[in-house]
């Protein structure tokens, strides 16, 4: 519990046993990473005036708009000399990335929906050769 001291989190909420969206409200902001129903839940705790800022989607924007939040999204770019540090962090072990499972290409519309659902711990990878 020390990392929730660390953000200053005032609730700490069990998303597989608790839907966050009966234990908060009047939040000024949310981050959000996963869109979809998990972004239209979102907007029920955000407080009018507030903000949803997405990585994923501008969903749900004529509902937020009857609300009067804000919705914006961002986009992050990965460089290829970023890459190579990440790789290099990997291939020592200093880094050890978290993979769910290991899917051929031809079940990437599996592995898609899997994303989507938002229940998956660690990365999917899609094996191309």
């Amino acid at each position: 519990m020390a990392f929730v001291k660390k953000l200053g989190a005032d609730k700490v909420i069990d998303y597989k046993n608790e839907k966050f969206e009966e234990k908060l409200k009047n939040i000024d902001l949310v981050i959000d990473l996963i869109g979809g129903e998990t972004q239209k839940r979102s907007l029920k705790v955000i407080k009018k005036g507030g903000r949803l800022i997405t990585a994923v989607q501008l969903g749900n924007q004529e509902e937020a708009k009857e609300k009067n939040i804000h919705i914006e999204g961002f986009l992050t770019q990965s460089l290829p000399e970023e890459l190579e540090q990440i790789k290099q962090l990997i291939d020592s072990g200093k880094v050890m990335p978290v993979i769910a499972s290991v899917m051929p290409l031809k079940d990437a519309a599996k592995a898609q929906k899997l994303s989507e659902e938002g229940h998956v711990r660690g990365k999917i990878v899609l094996q191309v050769v």
